[in-house]
């Protein structure tokens, strides 16, 4: 229909068969043939042929404006098609865990490439984001998922370290020690959490929680304070403790977990935007550990 759709448009254009044919080009049976065909589709008659040359009846005028916005509406589609800039809006999720400076710096760098892009950056624990992801409410997750997890996704690895008051503990704990410490944690579903209770043994141990806090800052303030043991990113606390903090050598315990990154089948052109996302955060992992 489209093609029969332009020819109304010449028609209205030219004036005439004759003109039309000349402009497109075909032999001029083939431009009445085009316009009968119209008028059978749309079934209404477009020309008064009585005239001559034939002028456009009250149909054939409100069938061209619409014609008119018909056409522009495909042009305009084509040249969205065409734009190969990724814009529009990004909705990505990040850990809470991921969610200091250096990843942030990161992901905002990234970002600032892409002009037409609109970032809707949210943090949250890794199995909220995942629901999310999967409900359709975030085009991308970067979050956290056990050391074992492989595949084409994974950007890096996030090792945790466990930190206490310097000079509270010994500078290694027996196996048999660490669940019967006191913790200073994040509430659940905390990733750090649950690999540090997986480690342990699962539901075979209860951990001693002496403070579930969310902010990191008020937990290091409360470990500082002797309140307990607590989990942080190795690559942060490799920038260095302040003098009333100190690492505890966690021997052979795999405090490790993948950075994972989630991204939707339907990105279209935003995929560039999100390529660019994960690689800059994997860049990040790879330096800082």
């Amino acid at each position: 229909m489209l093609e029969e759709l332009r020819t109304l448009v010449l028609f209205a254009e030219e004036g005439s068969i004759q003109n039309v044919a000349r402009r497109l080009p075909l032999t001029q049976p083939a431009v009445t043939r085009q316009v009968q065909r119209l008028e059978d589709m749309l079934e209404t008659t477009l020309l008064d042929r009585r005239q001559k040359p034939p002028r456009l009846t009250t149909a054939g005028l409100e069938v061209l404006e619409r014609a008119k916005d018909i056409l522009a509406s495909i042009e305009a589609l084509k040249a969205f098609a065409a734009d190969t800039e990724p814009q529009g809006v990004l909705r990505v999720g990040l850990a809470h865990g991921l969610s200091d400076g250096s990843v942030a710096g990161g992901i905002a760098r990234a970002a600032a490439t892409f002009p037409k892009i609109s970032l809707r950056l949210k943090t949250g624990w890794s199995a909220d984001l995942i629901e999310q992801f999967e409900r359709g409410l975030l085009d991308m997750g970067i979050v956290l998922r056990p050391a074992g997890h492989q595949g084409p996704d994974v950007l890096g690895t996030e090792r945790l370290a466990v930190i206490a008051q310097a000079g509270a503990t010994k500078s290694r704990l027996t196996d048999a020690a660490w669940a019967s410490m006191p913790w200073v944690l994040s509430p659940e579903p905390c990733d750090a959490r649950q690999r540090l209770l997986a480690i342990l043994g699962g539901e075979r141990h209860r951990l001693v929680v002496a403070a579930e806090i969310q902010d990191p800052a008020m937990q290091m303030e409360w470990v500082r304070r002797g309140h307990g043991l607590g989990l942080m990113p190795s690559r942060l606390a490799a920038r260095g403790l302040p003098d009333d903090l100190a690492l505890v050598d966690t021997g052979d315990l795999d405090l490790s977990l993948q950075v994972v990154a989630l991204r939707s089948p339907h990105l279209n052109r935003l995929a560039k935007a999100a390529q660019a996302i994960a690689t800059t955060v994997g860049d990040v992992l790879d330096i800082e550990t």
